[in-house]
């Protein structure tokens, strides 16, 4: 698998008011976000992905190709607590030249730790493509503790981690034990300078959908050791972060892009559309 390395964007689904794909603003975004970032990330949580057809799902993915004019490297999220159908789909995505896909932790169900290493060992043994676990307990109800993931990683065919459990004792211990071959990517833009720190390579970032630029020169002044203007860079975006999360994501970095005129805030039921104050509040830092 490519290194992924630096920021990787978790593209949100721009969509019309009656809930239909919104191409036109998916090409914007697509355009914006490859200003400054590294990969692109199609269909993870920000993508909305739980509430998109399949069909639909592969039609974002041929119009992300279509427009990624830049080249950049393309994650696809391909997650759930379907074990078997999450493999049996895995054959509409030999065609794509993906760098990996990007798979949650299973949801709802809460398996055990030997239940996430049999999901995950039976989607890399049938996936056309690099794995990246991705660890986000406040999603799932379900932790994947740093031993289920040092075991996972020995996998050859899971190549990363993107962990989001803000859980840095976890973090460093896989840090610490994870084979040299492995990638770990933060999953949390506020946590990121600090896990980089400590040995992250990079991050799948939300607030790169809204402030790629930005967000990169922080990243990359993290990664080349410059402290100082990190924190200073990581300081200013604070009130980014704040708001990312305000009414929740993807709700609150929709309301970014439609301060940005890259789409309008609609988001799928049973999300529900982001305040005017919140847009407003976006424009006043943009």
């Amino acid at each position: 698998m490519k290194v992924l390395r630096g920021v990787g964007a978790a593209l949100a689904t721009p969509l019309k008011e009656d809930y239909t794909i919104d191409f036109e603003g998916l090409e914007k975004l697509v355009d914006h976000v490859s200003r400054g970032v590294d990969y692109l990330v199609v269909l993870g949580t920000t993508g909305e992905s739980p509430v998109f057809t399949w069909e639909e799902k592969l039609q974002i993915l041929d119009f992300v190709f279509k427009v990624n004019k830049q080249e950049k490297p393309v994650v696809f999220g391909h997650g759930g607590n379907n074990t078997l159908d999450l493999i049996k789909k895995f054959k509409d995505l030999k065609k794509y030249p993906l760098t990996s896909i990007l798979s949650a932790s299973p949801y709802y169900s809460r398996p055990s730790q030997k239940g996430i290493i049999r999901h995950f060992e039976m989607l890399a043994a049938a996936s056309p493509h690099p794995v990246i676990l991705y660890n986000v307990p406040s999603r799932t109800a379900s932790n994947m503790k740093a031993e289920t993931t040092l075991t996972l990683a020995k996998h050859p065919n899971i190549a990363a981690m993107k962990e989001a459990s803000k859980d840095l004792e976890q973090c460093r211990k896989i840090l610490a034990q994870q084979p040299e071959d492995f990638t770990f990517l933060s999953g949390e833009d506020s946590f990121t300078l600090e896990l980089i720190q400590n040995g992250a390579i990079g991050i799948i970032s939300v607030i790169a959908n809204v402030l790629p630029t930005r967000f990169k020169e922080m990243v990359e002044a993290t990664m080349s050791g410059e402290t100082d203007t990190a924190y200073t860079l990581n300081k200013q975006l604070q009130s980014a972060y704040r708001l990312a999360s305000e009414e929740g994501n993807p709700t609150s970095i929709k309301a970014g892009l439609e301060a940005l005129g890259i789409c309008k805030r609609t988001v799928k039921p049973p999300l529900f559309d982001a305040s005017d104050e919140l847009v407003e509040r976006w424009r006043s830092i943009i």
